[in-house]
C-alpha cells in the first residue's frame, strides 16, 4: 500500500514523498526538473512487491514547498537525504532521471555507507559539459516570460518525433504545473554546476539507462567515475519510464540486481 508523507529539508522546506512496499533494499526515485514523483508510478507498481519504494518530490515540484533560497543541485540532494533519514533507510539504490541523476549523486555523497549505487536515467551521456551562468540566466528569464511556451518547446525536444502523442501530452501537463518561479530558481541554481566533479567523488557504481537520442560516451564516463556503465534503450527519448515502462523496468531490475550482489 502506498502512503504519502511530509518531512523537512535541511533548510526547512517541506518535502513530500510516497512510500510503498517493503524490503531490505530501498529504491529511492528522484524525478527530473519540472517533473514530479508521479513520473515513477509504473515503477512503484512494478517494484513494491519486493522492495521498499520511495518517490520524492523535490522542492518546488509536485506537493513539496517552494519557499527556498538555495536552489542548487547539492541542496536538492539534501532533500533526498532528508527523506531517507525520515524513513530510516540504510540500504538504498538511488534512481534519478535527468536532473534527478546529479541530485542522486549529491545525495549519495551525503550518505556514505548507505547507498549501493546510483542509476542515472537518460543522463550522463557525457561529462564534458558545463552549465554556464549566462546561459542559465537566459533560460530562467525565458521561462519566467513564457512558461507555457517554453515547457511546450522543451517537451518536443525530449521525445522522438514519432513518440506516442498521449505520453508526450501527459508529461507536458504535469510539467506545466510546476511554479514558474521554482523553474527559474532551478535554472539559476544549476549555473556553474560541474557534474563530473561530484561523480569523481562517488565510491559506489554509477550506471546509466539511457535513450539513444544522444550517444553515450561510456569510455569518457569511466574516465570520470571508474564504475560507470550504461545500458542503451533503442529509439527511446528522455522518459523511458513513461514511454516503455515494462522494458525499462526489466532493465532497471537487472541493474538493481547487479548492484545488490556486488555488495
Amino acid at each position: 500500500m502506498k502512503t504519502d508523507h511530509l518531512c523537512r529539508a535541511a533548510d526547512g522546506v517541506t518535502v513530500a514523498y510516497s512510500r510503498s512496499g517493503g524490503g531490505e533494499v530501498a529504491l529511492v526515485f528522484v524525478h527530473g526538473g519540472l517533473a514530479n514523483r508521479g513520473f515513477w508510478d509504473s515503477q512503484v507498481e512494478a517494484f513494491a512487491g519486493e522492495h521498499t519504494v520511495v518517490t520524492v518530490d523535490l522542492a518546488g515540484h509536485g506537493d513539496s514547498g517552494a519557499d527556498r533560497v538555495d536552489w542548487s543541485v547539492p541542496q536538492f540532494g539534501a532533500d533526498v537525504r532528508a527523506v531517507a533519514d525520515a524513513e530510516g533507510l540504510q540500504r538504498m539504490v538511488l534512481v534519478g532521471n535527468s536532473l534527478g541523476a546529479p541530485v542522486a549523486v549529491e545525495a549519495a555523497l551525503l550518505m556514505p555507507g548507505r547507498v549501493l549505487g546510483v542509476v542515472a536515467v537518460d543522463t550522463y551521456q557525457s561529462f564534458d559539459f558545463h552549465l554556464e551562468p549566462e546561459g542559465m540566466k537566459q533560460r530562467a528569464a525565458a521561462f519566467r516570460a513564457d512558461y507555457t511556451g517554453c515547457v511546450h518547446q522543451m517537451v518536443k525536444m525530449l521525445f522522438h518525433t514519432d513518440a506516442d502523442p498521449e505520453v508526450m501530452a501527459d508529461a507536458e501537463r504535469r510539467m506545466q504545473k510546476t511554479p514558474p518561479d521554482a523553474a527559474a530558481g532551478l535554472f539559476l541554481g544549476m549555473a556553474g554546476y560541474d557534474p563530473a566533479e561530484a561523480a569523481r567523488r562517488l565510491t559506489v557504481p554509477l550506471i546509466a539507462i539511457n535513450g539513444d537520442m544522444y550517444p553515450t560516451d561510456v569510455a569518457g564516463g569511466r574516465a570520470v567515475a571508474k564504475d560507470f556503465d550504461a545500458v542503451i534503450m533503442e529509439h527511446m527519448g528522455h522518459y523511458p519510464m513513461l514511454e516503455r515502462p515494462e522494458e525499462f523496468n526489466a532493465k532497471l531490475a537487472s541493474v538493481i540486481e547487479r548492484l545488490r550482489v556486488r555488495q
